[in-house]
């Protein structure tokens, strides 16, 4: 049986995930860095109904999770993910009416939302195979690592579908522009490791064999800094999107006003003057 995120809250809305042991994908917590394996590696880590409700739960939950500092998604073996379970999910969508469907691309829609909306810098180790939901969900991370032999394809196209598909049309071309989205998007080809890095999509390329322990240093390196004001960062990053630049500018204004207010704040300034680093510790 999974142990289900605790629902007790401390100072009103914390929530901790001490013993928290999710059914349908691994969890591990690294220090301050929790790392989530989508573990079907016989399937190439596809995604199911169920799988894809447990993951958006957890990245809901991480709002008001405060031991979390950054999270690690990988997949299990030599693949990221192959995106939603061609026999547990195409299948029955086929049987569907509207309203079921709208209900499932919403679903799924919410997943991506909640990536986006939780305060932790999210790292995807991407391997092999990255199709579909799989590589909506690198795209949805903040920050990817990947190995030259990945392959990501945003394949909505293959199966007669459109390509703005959980937000692909929204976020892709703020990653790597909207010329190659667009490629990307109506193909449905294959983003190799290599072009990948060139254009912007993976921040990092590493051998195989150092993805995960890349991807964990790096995210652990984060985990270090002021986690309020990363926070912070990734809200601004994600709503000015939207934005013109006088509205951004003032936006940023307050964020960082509202940042001078946290103890990080005042620790950073007195380890400078004392010639020391600064130990963040989030508040």
């Amino acid at each position: 049986m999974s142990k289900p995120i605790s629902s007790h809250l401390a100072n009103g809305n914390k929530i901790s995930l001490a013993g928290f042991t999710p059914q349908h994908f691994r969890w591990e917590q690294r220090g301050a860095v929790g790392l989530v394996t989508l573990n079907r590696p016989e399937r190439k880590n596809p995604l199911t109904f169920d799988s894809y409700a447990e993951l958006r739960d957890l990245f809901r939950n991480l709002s008001y999770v405060d031991e979390i500092k950054a999270i690690v998604v990988q997949g299990a073996g030599e693949n990221f993910c192959s995106g939603g379970d061609v026999h547990e999910i195409i299948g029955p969508l086929t049987q569907m009416s509207m309203p079921d469907l709208l209900a499932f691309t919403r679903m799924t829609g919410d997943l991506v939302k909640a990536m986006r909306a939780c305060p932790q810098p999210v790292f995807a180790a991407i391997d092999g195979a990255c199709a579909g939901a799989g590589a909506i969900m690198a795209m949805a991370s903040d920050l990817r690592v990947a190995t030259a032999r990945s392959k990501t394809a945003f394949l909505f196209t293959r199966v007669g579908l459109a390509g703005c598909d959980m937000g692909a049309c929204a976020i892709l071309p703020r990653i790597v522009g909207q010329g190659r989205a667009s490629d990307l998007l109506y193909s449905g080809r294959s983003l190799g490791g290599e072009e990948g890095l060139q254009w912007g999509f993976h921040n990092r390329l590493v051998e195989p064999d150092d993805l995960l322990e890349h991807t964990l240093a790096w995210a652990a390196e984060i985990a270090t800094g002021p986690s309020f004001g990363h926070a912070m960062t990734k809200r601004m990053l994600h709503q000015e999107w939207s934005m013109g630049v006088d509205e951004a500018i003032e936006a940023e204004a307050q964020a960082q006003a509202i940042c001078m207010m946290t103890q990080d704040f005042h620790r950073a300034y007195h380890a400078f003057v004392a010639k020391q680093r600064p130990v963040f510790e989030g508040d």
